[in-house]
């Protein structure tokens, strides 16, 4: 087991060389036996640039709104409470919201591959995906009373895939 103190204030540092606009990170776990976790900040409008990651990534939203994109796919949107899967070599930036500050922890699996900025072309407003990301699953039911719970519950099959 290891336990790794918090950080002081001076340790969370700008980004910019593979960041477009002002993030912030903050290192969480230094790189342990492949497994990198940082807490990131991002200000409205800024990303990071394409990437990715040799075993795959987590990313656990905490505050605010953002966006994410797979090379080739549509620009979904990030709530506080998402967690998004990355595949293993899959293509893809993420940011804060054109509006909002996005807050996530970033679980980075093996090596990270860097490459180059996101150009604006390539989010287009034709690109964006608004798809509201919620379960909405059949409520369960009950039989003998005929009563139906109108809480959907969540379920890894409900979960929207790139």
């Amino acid at each position: 087991m290891i336990i790794i103190p918090g950080r002081a204030p001076q340790e969370a540092r700008p980004r910019t060389d593979t960041f477009a606009g002002t993030v912030w990170t903050d290192p969480v776990l230094p790189t342990t036996d492949g497994v990198t976790v940082n807490q990131v900040f991002f200000t409205p409008g800024s990303r990071t640039h394409w990437h990715r990651h040799e075993h795959g990534q987590i990313l656990l939203v905490t505050a605010g709104g953002g966006r994410i994109q797979s090379r080739g796919g549509p620009v979904r949107p990030l709530r506080v409470g998402d967690t998004v899967w990355v595949p293993p070599g899959e293509i893809h930036w993420h940011g804060g919201g054109e509006d909002s500050f996005l807050v996530h922890l970033a679980i980075s699996l093996g090596t990270t591959e860097w490459m180059e900025p996101v150009d604006a072309a390539q989010e287009t407003p034709a690109a964006t995906d608004t798809t509201d990301t919620t379960d909405t699953t059949a409520a369960a039911d009950d039989t003998e009373t005929g009563a139906t719970d109108p809480t959907p519950t969540p379920t890894p099959e409900g979960a929207q895939t790139s």
